[in-house]
């Protein structure tokens, strides 16, 4: 347990298992092995901030002794809150949204073609990232804008769905 926390705090510490593997008299694999699915088991859990009935139900099928079930639920209990802080701080962080300016440009002739009609939509998208603001300039027709515009509010109709609210609710 205490190899597993350290993994996650610090990362993957080979001599520390080499040391247990020494003390215990096992293969460093079996102990790398055996940290690396308790870091999973911790992780997932914290993650999902399981209850500790359903932490207790999902090791009960691991066939592992009572006493050793307890042990698991304790250092799970005792550490969740530290392995979700950790978790988010390994989240990776994504720009957000501020503000958008827009523009329609419209090109009426030129000097080969008198009669022409050339619509473009120019926008200035403003994101928020680490505390820094950055600007995206993009360019489009309206027919590109308008499918864009129908594939973002059929992928919000998709969230409004149960089976990606269930999805959605496990990440959180």
């Amino acid at each position: 347990g205490r190899l597993a926390l350290e993994q996650l705090r610090r990362g993957a510490a080979p001599r520390a298992c080499e040391t247990a593997a020494r003390k215990l008299n096992i293969g460093v694999d079996i102990i790398q092995h055996g940290v690396e699915g308790l870091v999973y088991l911790l992780t997932e859990s914290s993650k999902l901030m399981i209850s500790e009935v359903d932490f207790q139900d999902s090791i009960h099928v691991l066939g592992f002794s009572d006493e050793l079930n307890k042990s698991l639920l304790q250092l799970y209990l005792d550490n969740r809150k530290e392995i979700r802080s950790i978790l988010g701080e390994l989240a990776p962080r994504l720009p957000s949204y501020h503000s958008l300016e827009w523009r329609l440009d419209v090109q009426l002739a030129s000097r080969s073609l008198r009669q022409q009609i050339k619509p473009a939509v120019t926008m200035k998208l403003h994101l928020n990232q680490n505390e820094d603001q950055t600007a995206q300039v993009l360019q489009t027709d309206p027919a590109t804008l308008l499918h864009l515009i129908q594939q973002l509010e059929q992928a919000l109709g998709e969230m409004k769905m149960n089976h990606c609210r269930r999805i959605v609710r496990n990440m959180k």
